[in-house]
């Protein structure tokens, strides 16, 4: 076992004979599945001698617990992280005693006869290697994973292309799940799943011959996916067989730990079919110059699709984000041009139809505007009242000023102030009605102590309307403090606590301020910034909760831990002003260089340093703001990045130790804005040092 990995073992006490089957099973999150699957092994093991690994990828789920109570013969290795499926079989894999060695997913469930079966089969084949049986989807359809061929050009080809799909009967194009043989067909095959996949341990020592080493452990730079085709490929390499049996049957639910609409898991699934191909074939210089031509285009296509369907994900978070603007725009826009007509037939007066093509769509455009400049548009922040009164009043402001200078938006100010009452009271209707469909209790985490999380409870509890639910607090407690005496739960360690809010469904986070930093809040903050959850802080000795807004004071103690700690600043907002001034530093970059060679000015010179670096903001390799590479670097909890400019330039005087460099630091990560990030820039190129 690696000596870096942050592991705890439980080890049961080993048998002295070597078992006929070691189950390896690596869990992330899953628990009532790995414990059906537990169950499941236990009546298959009844005429053989089993042992069982499970090895937990960090969950926060209490799996970890629950083995420990319920299956205490069974091998528990604990990883501090997620080290991926592939090392962490191979941890259990070191330590595995059996003749066979059976992969398994925590999401499964094995007949009574399933591991005899394989067993019996191993037995009766000598030169197989990995032995895999049929596979049920949980509608106990078939899956077509449960035998696969490697995917070489022309495989992929037709997979990718659709032709399996449509002549999946013919050997040609159904070649890569065998789709032309019928399911209850005993056949040898390229690769397995590793749902499910028994393999032979003296494989992986040793090649048939016995004439050079075996197939060896899991290739450890697959994180997730791709792993069991790569180790079959170098199973068959060694002189082994793959086969395929229809003798028995497993159900497997199929992916509980990752959505596969997700990015991530395309991004994990194709970027694990690129490395195949690309480690056996296109780089492979034994093989034939035609199929290594044919795996670099086909690595190209997978790159390419890698990228489109990324595309295709963030436009469609866009058009997501974009759906409540465009809503009330929608209805800003109705409502002053109702408004535009209910006034010109009153006073007997016409507007042209630019006036609603144009003029009324830019006045919707200012409020819809003005609201997202207030905050409106935040995922939590779609409900509430306040942004859509204050970027009502800053866009009346807008047009007004506008309507002295433009002539042509001016029809009638009776009817922008009109107008945009309207618009504020249907608005404000509209996310009133929006937060009466999604009233209810919120429910809360507590980051702290079990202390405060007591004091918390009770406070809430004496509370004339409580509107929060406490599941429990995250700290560094036992699990032995779970419910005793009424007492809130102890839910899990810091280190869970981005699976706990997720699969909590928590929809506040409350950061305890007697226990924690504003380092280590903020830290976490920005490890939740993703997740539609509101962040609070339990004032020290206080009995007052602030929130995000407005201080909610019915004898709770909370505080918006954006206000207290620092702002979680717009990614998309900070992007888009690094990009803009990015382009303009690469288009002046050619004039700057130009006019170095007439002058020698020290101001010029450190101008044309920051535009080249431009073409790195570009890139995502830096911000405009942010630290120097060769300067003492700030906490990564701070969310600071390598920049353009350093925070540090704009200082009087170089900081004389680190303290005072992360008190700068500190600063800007408390303090950033658009505005912060201008003042330093300019200061930074344009002062004179």
């Amino acid at each position: 076992m690696k000596a870096t990995l942050p592991v705890k073992r439980q080890t049961a006490v080993a048998t002295t004979s070597a078992p006929d089957v070691s189950v390896v099973i690596v869990n992330y999150n899953v628990r009532e599945f790995l414990e059906q699957a537990l169950d499941s092994i236990e009546l298959a093991s009844t005429n053989l001698d089993v042992e069982v690994f499970v090895v937990d990828n960090n969950s926060a789920d209490g799996s970890v617990q629950m083995v420990r109570e319920r299956f205490p013969d069974v091998h528990l290795i604990e990883n501090e992280e997620n080290v991926g499926f592939a090392t962490a079989n191979n941890q259990a894999l070191r330590e595995a005693n059996g003749r066979y060695l059976l992969i398994l997913n925590p999401d499964t469930l094995v007949q009574e006869d399933t591991l005899e079966a394989l067993v019996r089969f191993m037995d009766g084949h000598e030169q197989a290697g990995a032995v895999g049986c049929r596979i049920l989807n949980p509608d106990g359809t078939f899956a077509p994973e449960s035998r696969r061929a490697f995917p070489t050009p022309s495989v992929a080809f037709y997979r990718l292309t659709g032709l399996g799909r449509l002549f999946p009967k013919s050997p040609t194009f159904g070649k890569y799940n065998l789709t032309y043989l019928p399911i209850d067909e005993k056949c040898e095959v390229d690769a397995l799943s590793g749902s499910c996949m028994m393999v032979r341990k003296r494989a992986v020592q040793q090649s048939f011959s016995g004439d050079r080493d075996g197939a060896g452990l899991f290739d450890e730079s697959f994180f997730m996916y791709g792993e069991d085709l790569d180790w079959c490929y170098r199973i068959q390499q060694t002189g082994w067989k793959i086969y395929y049996t229809p003798d028995t049957q497993i159900i497997h639910y199929k992916g509980e730990s990752t959505k596969k609409g997700e990015l991530r898991y395309v991004r994990l699934f194709y970027g694990a079919m690129l490395r195949f191909v690309e480690k056996h074939f296109a780089d492979n210089r034994e093989t034939n110059l035609l199929r290594r031509v044919g795996s670099q285009i086909l690595a190209l296509c997978i790159r390419c699709g890698i990228l489109v369907r990324a595309l295709l994900s963030f436009f469609g978070q866009v058009l997501g984000s974009l759906r409540v603007p465009s809503v009330e725009f929608l209805t800003s826009y109705l409502v002053i041009a109702l408004v535009a007509f209910v006034w010109a037939s009153w006073r007997n007066v016409t507007f042209d139809l630019d006036y609603y093509g144009i003029v009324v769509p830019a006045y919707a455009l200012a409020t819809v505007f003005c609201i997202w400049a207030a905050g409106g548009y935040k995922r939590t922040h779609i409900s509430r009242l306040r942004p859509v009164a204050v970027g009502i009043l800053g866009s009346l402001v807008l047009i007004a000023a506008l309507s002295f200078f433009v002539k042509d938006i001016a029809f009638s100010r009776a009817t922008i102030l009109f107008g945009f009452t309207a618009t504020l009271g249907v608005l404000l209707g509209v996310r009133m009605g929006r937060r009466v469909r999604n009233k209810g209790m919120r429910k809360a985490v507590l980051v702290g102590s079990a202390t405060e999380a007591s004091r918390l409870q009770r406070l809430l509890n004496g509370s004339l309307s409580p509107k929060t639910h406490l599941l429990g607090y995250v700290g560094n407690g036992q699990s032995s403090d779970h419910r005793i005496d009424g007492k809130p739960a102890f839910l899990g360690q810091p280190r869970h606590l981005r699976d706990l809010v997720r699969l909590q469904q928590a929809d506040d986070v409350v950061f305890a301020s007697d226990s924690m930093t504003n380092t280590a809040i903020l830290g976490h903050m920005r490890q939740l910034r993703d997740l539609p959850v509101q962040f609070k802080i339990l004032a020290s000795r206080r009995d007052l909760i602030i929130g995000k807004a407005s201080v909610e004071d019915f004898s709770v103690p909370l505080v918006s831990a954006e206000r207290a700690v620092a702002p979680l600043r717009s990614p998309t907002a900070r992007r888009a002003l690094d990009v803009s001034i990015a382009l303009l530093g690469i288009t002046a970059h050619p004039i700057l260089r130009l006019l170095l060679t007439f002058s020698a000015s020290a101001q010029l010179r450190r101008i044309a340093g920051a535009t080249a670096r431009m073409p790195s903001v570009l890139a995502g390799r830096r911000t405009l703001i942010g630290y120097d590479t060769t300067e003492p670097h700030p906490p990564a909890d701070w969310g600071l990045t390598p920049g353009v400019v350093s925070i540090l330039d704009t200082l009087s005087e170089r900081p004389a130790s680190i303290v005072e460099a992360h008190r700068a630091y500190w600063f800007y990560a408390r303090n950033q804005s658009l505005g912060l990030d201008l003042e330093i820039l300019l200061r930074a190129l344009f002062s004179r040092q």
